[in-house]
């Protein structure tokens, strides 16, 4: 294993709330639950909008077991290769207010696009899990500061 992964959870006005290093092994889906805990302690909302690779049960559970309505994007599992006419499934879908609201899920996207871009957190050269998680942290509220800034000039 080589490497780690930023995971980030962001609030409307792209202010991140929890932040989360681990392995690049592990799997997006296995730090929803810790960063729901997290995040409920540190903020109030209702909304869990996540993308397809937190689709599951498990997650979905948790979300409702403490009172936010989760919005995932479907998982487009692999179809069948004999697919019979009486056995086509329809993907699962969103509903078109959670299709309308899932649309701000981007605003994650441009977070990790300034902690890139604007903040250097691709270009980490150190090693150690102590030394890499200072530099994104540090952008993290770099960035906060500045969203907040923004939101009230």
């Amino acid at each position: 294993m080589r490497g780690y992964k930023f995971h980030l959870d962001v609030a409307d006005g792209q202010i991140p709330i929890s932040a989360l290093l681990t392995a690049a092994s592990v799997h997006d889906s296995q730090v929803a639950i810790p960063f729901m805990e997290m995040s409920s302690k540190r903020s109030t909302y209702r909304y869990e909008i996540m993308d397809s690779a937190y689709d599951a049960s498990a997650i979905r559970q948790a979300s409702t077991d403490r009172n936010h309505q989760p919005i995932i994007n479907p998982h487009p599992w692999p179809k069948s290769k004999i697919q019979l006419p009486s056995r086509v499934k329809l993907q699962p879908q969103l509903g078109p207010a959670q299709a309308e609201r899932y649309k701000i899920r981007t605003m994650v996207e441009r977070v990790f696009g300034r902690l890139k871009d604007e903040l250097g957190a691709d270009r980490i050269r150190v090693r150690g899990a102590k030394k890499v998680i200072a530099h994104p942290m540090f952008s993290v509220l770099a960035l906060t500061v500045d969203q907040l800034l923004r939101l009230h000039p």
